[in-house]
């Protein structure tokens, strides 16, 4: 009977494949989370100050409106609607009125089924009037926290809910305001 050995350079194959095989499934798992789980954002406007400064970078979760409707006051990443004429790939703002709701801008508040929304968050109030507006089905109204910095739904209309990508989570960057999105 003959006893197999297993010279050097036969061994050293077998780690460099196996290295190979490791590096390769790595890739795949990143790429398969970047693709269907979450996903990482640049801020590139002050539209959203306070809340987002320009250069935060956000983590949006792309999974989430899978499983559950987008909300008022939920922070959505979408690509831009046709009315909007943005060559952009992605905005950010926040959920002001989903399908349903009646959403209405005057004396520097914002009323949703005529009723004032509470927005400790704003950077000022808004400085512009929207009449009574009904957000249609499949759609979402959104408006940027810095509401007189920001080109949203009261300039070109509503977001359908299919273009939504991701609903940003969490600030990973800059180091010092690093969190979850309130």
């Amino acid at each position: 009977m003959e006893a197999h050995v297993e010279t050097p350079i036969h061994g050293q194959r077998e780690r460099i494949w196996e290295w190979v095989k490791s590096i390769g499934l790595a890739v795949l798992l990143a790429l398969g989370i970047r693709t269907a789980v979450v996903e990482a954002f640049v801020i590139p406007s002050g539209s959203m100050e306070p809340t987002l400064q320009v250069g935060d970078r956000v983590l949006g979760n792309k999974f989430w409106f899978w499983f559950t409707m987008p909300h008022r006051q939920d922070i959505v990443i979408f690509s831009p609607p046709a009315s909007a004429q943005l060559a952009a790939g992605a905005l950010i703002k926040r959920v002001v009125a989903v399908e349903g709701e009646v959403v209405e801008v005057r004396d520097g508040q914002v009323f949703v089924n005529g009723k004032p929304v509470d927005e400790p968050f704003l950077k000022e109030r808004p400085q512009y009037i929207l009449p009574p507006t009904k957000v249609p089905q499949g759609m979402l109204f959104v408006l940027g926290d810095n509401r007189n910095a920001s080109y949203d739904s009261h300039a070109w209309g509503f977001v359908p809910r299919g273009n939504l990508r991701a609903k940003a989570f969490a600030r990973y960057w800059p180091l010092n305001r690093i969190g979850l999105l309130q």
